[in-house]
């Protein structure tokens, strides 16, 4: 199968430091790969992969200090994209929904992965306007809010088996990985290592939009001998970090789409203590991978009890749900499930349909596209390897 990838730029494929959907972007370009398709991955010129690079941006965005508009690098990724749609099969895009005006011109099957929360208000209109576009969720509590969307599938993320090691004994601390925002709720992971007695180490970058909150409420109380602040980490630091963890905390106080972290820390027997928000009770297994909790006191209990869980246990459950191979199966079904759908369309028709005709809007065919993202004057690409 012939499978285009379509990565936001932020961050590249798989991230240098800090990005949860350009990880799994590369879990799964590279497991199809591993499984014989040929795939074409949309992303910035620092990613690492072995399917046919396009390069979108030259470097990841967020760490570009030239970029001031990353919106303008997308929408000529998403031109290179038009462009070549007829070279696949299928297009999968991790970008939102900046490609859903483009939806009816690409004449291939295509669908979106949503990798945020849906429960913003102004999203509602927006999947309304652009119904029929086909949605992958990441956990059925991310559809709550857009009940009537165009859903195809909910696709758990997935880890390489080989990504992180078992580690069989227990650290001598309790972590935090991720961001330190209001709603990841750090403040309350230091209470709890309060409570226990045990250190904390926090492994975590703080975005600009977050500077004023972590300055007001995390910095001031970082001075303590049990509280430790690593800082960003980048790949081969998590491993350590995490699977020399007692436990890590994840005491979130908002609607969780998946939360990569809580399934790092299963594949390195790190038990995971959560607070039920979001995703959290379909990605643990209360009991096995480590605790869901309803409050603090609950937290503070749960921790302990983590302290003497079978580590082995959570590496199971790992295992057995979240490895990157059923995550690309998963969605091989899902790209075999439209195809054979437009295929069906196409024959009941007589002859291939023209999309953009419902919407008023010509299709737009290889050779309209004058010059390629990256290439020459003639339209031929130069990519990246």
């Amino acid at each position: 199968m012939r499978i285009a990838q379509v990565s936001p730029l932020m961050e590249s494929v798989p991230p240098q430091l800090y990005g949860g959907t350009e990880r799994v972007v590369s879990f799964l370009t590279e497991e199809l790969v591993a499984l014989g398709h040929q795939v074409t991955l949309f992303a910035s010129g620092d990613s690492i992969t072995d399917a046919q690079l396009v390069t979108c941006a030259p470097r990841a965005l967020r760490l570009d200090k030239e970029c001031r508009d990353p919106i303008a690098h997308h929408v000529r990724m998403l031109h290179e994209v038009q462009r070549r749609a007829h070279s696949f099969d299928v297009i999968h895009f991790h970008i939102d929904y900046l490609h859903f005006p483009l939806g009816p011109t690409l004449g291939v099957p295509h669908l979106t992965t949503l990798h945020g929360r849906q429960d913003i208000p102004d999203l509602a209109p927006l999947y309304r306007t652009y119904g029929r576009e086909p949605l992958v969720s990441i956990s059925d509590a991310q559809r709550a809010p857009l009940p009537d969307a165009n859903w195809q599938a909910t696709v758990y993320h997935g880890l390489p088996a080989d990504r992180f090691r078992f580690h069989p004994e227990p650290g001598q601390y309790l972590a935090f990985l991720g961001r330190v925002s209001p709603e990841k709720r750090l403040d309350r992971a230091i209470d709890i290592a309060h409570r226990v007695g045990l250190p904390l180490k926090i492994a975590a970058k703080v975005d600009a939009a977050d500077q004023a909150y972590f300055e007001r409420e995390i910095k001031p109380r970082l001075d303590d001998p049990l509280i430790e602040f690593v800082g960003e980490i980048d790949d081969r630091g998590k491993d350590d970090f995490l699977g020399q963890a007692a436990a890590l905390l994840f005491p979130i106080d908002w609607p969780e789409p998946f939360g990569l972290v809580m399934i790092e820390a299963m594949a390195c027997g790190t038990p995971v203590v959560a607070f039920r928000c979001g995703s959290v009770p379909e990605v643990m297994d209360d009991g096995a991978s480590g605790f869901v909790v309803e409050d603090m006191e609950q937290a503070v209990d749960a921790t302990r009890r983590a302290l003497t869980l079978p580590r082995a246990r959570c590496r199971q459950t790992f295992e057995r749900r979240f490895l990157a191979r059923r995550m690309a199966e998963d969605y091989l079904r899902v790209y075999r499930r439209l195809i054979a759908t437009s295929a069906h369309v196409d024959r009941a028709a007589g002859a291939r349909l023209d999309p953009g005709a419902a919407y008023g809007v010509a299709a737009i065919r290889p050779n309209d596209a004058t010059t390629a993202l990256t290439g020459d004057e003639d339209g031929n690409p130069a990519e990246a390897e």
